[in-house]
């Protein structure tokens, strides 16, 4: 991000999605947590019209599919079976690969953005000639990029890429979680549209946590001090830890966000008897409100879903937000206002005969994941006259 116009890229990119800003992908580099050390070497696209930066498009040369949440592990393995096009050797490596994505952020939103004048066919045919170039380059080591890879961008940007690239692109859908804002006026408003029954269960869960003596604060922006950001960040740990990982982020990290960027962050913390025990970070974009990251010290029921769910629908509408994005997974998002909504992501493999291996494999995919979706939206909680 160094060798590239803070100023320039912020007038395109705005404000409005928070981890297209310079400061977002900027702490990620600075800290260390994106670096050819650990498998994530950036390697950002900028278009330049003159001396006029016209278009941004973060990329990194990935070494392996770790912190993407589109996973093709099997992707990489199967490549091994397929022989070289050139030599017929098996055995080939999928890594690097090329990656437009934000790291460890599955978060639906923009990845290229351009000037509002820019033509986007010839903004995509220029950045399609660059990354053609890379594919087709041989590193002193031997090393070949395998493909490229758009990650979670929004609808929009899905058809305008797809539209635009000069070679057809494999694309690939998931199912996500999000709850949306049915312009409730508070909470109770949100509960009164779900039956009676979940409507229950979701007042007896809240009723729990407080029952445990776990209070629960919001805070946002210059209310989020360093002390608590270092709190925070002992929980978040914990969350790795409990499964024998390293966290991805570093506390480095945080601290550094919210020092440039603490304005579009809001944090619920979470106390027992005086003592912070859990929290839950999110951020606040124009629209959508994205939940990204929790941790605990302590098991407590219902906790999580209080902290990490309950807190940012309160929030959102309080906001006037019309999205909450709460993360991946979790079919029990289902039945407290979670709706599933499909994701995108688009491919390109340089190996031809294995393109078309993937694209027999995305086909049957997406229909499985068609028919996930409409089954999910079979069991959401909301009573058949509800508004929206």
């Amino acid at each position: 991000m160094q060798d590239l116009p803070e100023r320039s890229w912020q007038q395109l990119v705005g404000q409005a999605y928070p981890f297209l800003r310079y400061e977002f992908l900027q702490a990620l580099e600075e800290t260390g947590c994106v670096s050819l050390a650990t498998g994530w070497q950036p390697c950002h696209a900028a278009v330049w019209e003159g001396d006029r930066l016209v278009a941004v498009l973060p990329g990194y040369r990935k070494y392996h599919s770790r912190g993407e949440y589109v996973f093709d592990f099997q992707w990489a393995e199967a490549y091994r079976h397929f022989p070289d096009p050139e030599t017929g050797i098996m055995g080939r490596d999928y890594y690097p690969k090329l990656l437009s994505a934000i790291p460890f952020t599955p978060a639906g939103g923009p990845r290229l953005v351009m000037a509002e004048d820019a033509r986007p066919e010839e903004v995509l045919a220029c950045l399609a000639d660059a990354i053609q170039v890379l594919l087709a380059e041989q590193s002193a080591t031997g090393e070949r990029l395998s493909g490229w890879h758009l990650l979670f961008p929004d609808t929009d940007q899905t058809a305008l890429v797809s539209k635009h690239w000069p070679t057809p692109l494999l694309q690939r859908h998931g199912c996500q979680f999000h709850w949306l804002n049915r312009d409730y006026a508070d909470f109770e408003a949100f509960l009164a549209a779900m039956t009676s029954k979940r409507r229950k269960e979701v007042r007896r869960e809240r009723r729990k946590v407080a029952d445990q003596g776990l209070s629960l604060q919001r805070f946002k922006g210059k209310d989020i001090t360093p002390e608590m950001m270092s709190q925070f960040y002992t929980f978040y740990q914990m969350t790795y830890h409990l499964r024998g990982q390293r966290p991805y982020l570093t506390q480095s990290f945080f601290l550094q966000l919210l020092e440039t960027m603490g304005d579009a962050l809001m944090l619920v913390m979470a106390w027992h008897q005086g003592r912070a025990v859990a929290g839950a970070l999110f951020f606040v974009g124009e629209k959508t409100l994205y939940g990204r990251y929790w941790g605990a010290l302590v098991e407590a029921d219902c906790l999580h879903f209080e902290a990490c769910y309950y807190q940012g629908i309160e929030f959102a509408i309080a906001e006037g937000l019309q999205r909450f994005d709460p993360g991946t997974q979790g079919e029990h998002k289902i039945s407290r206002g979670f709706e599933p909504v499909l994701t995108h992501s688009l491919h390109w493999l340089h190996d031809e005969r294995f393109s078309r291996a993937v694209d027999d494999f995305l086909q049957r995919e997406r229909a499985a994941v068609a028919d996930y979706r409409e089954q999910a939206s079979q069991l959401l909680p909301f009573r058949s006259n509800a508004p929206g």
